[in-house]
């Protein structure tokens, strides 16, 4: 039986994303349509998207979290995502998946999403 290698130090916890794809930021954006419906900022700006990866063909892969892995709508956000993302002019195709490693914490939060939750 062979042991998975450990991850190379210095190699980031969340993989990066496709920001220089031309549908990025329309991406992005439609992320920030979806919100936890018990905290009043969007997905994007809470830091639950940790990649948002588009190849050349423009197809999607996002890897979010969510503040908690108990989360009450745990089942349906990715679903909520990938619709949001699938409405984007150009889109090929979606797909989600879910990650609690590394685990959601405040610090992932935009300096909005700070204010308008008062943690500013």
């Amino acid at each position: 039986m062979t042991q998975s290698p450990e991850p190379m130090e210095g190699a980031p916890l969340i993989a990066p994303s496709t920001t220089d794809h031309p549908l990025y930021d329309t991406v992005v954006e439609a992320c920030r349509t979806v919100y936890d419906p018990e905290i009043p900022v969007n997905i994007y700006d809470l830091g639950l998207i940790y990649t948002v990866d588009i190849s050349g063909e423009n197809e999607v892969k996002i890897i979010m979290s969510l503040t908690a892995p108990g989360c009450p709508v745990a089942g349906e956000m990715p679903g909520w995502v990938m619709d949001a993302v699938s409405a984007v002019d150009g889109i090929k195709q979606v797909d989600v998946d879910m990650t609690f490693d590394p685990p959601w914490g405040m610090d992932m939060m935009s300096d909005e999403a700070r204010l308008e939750l008062g943690f500013m």
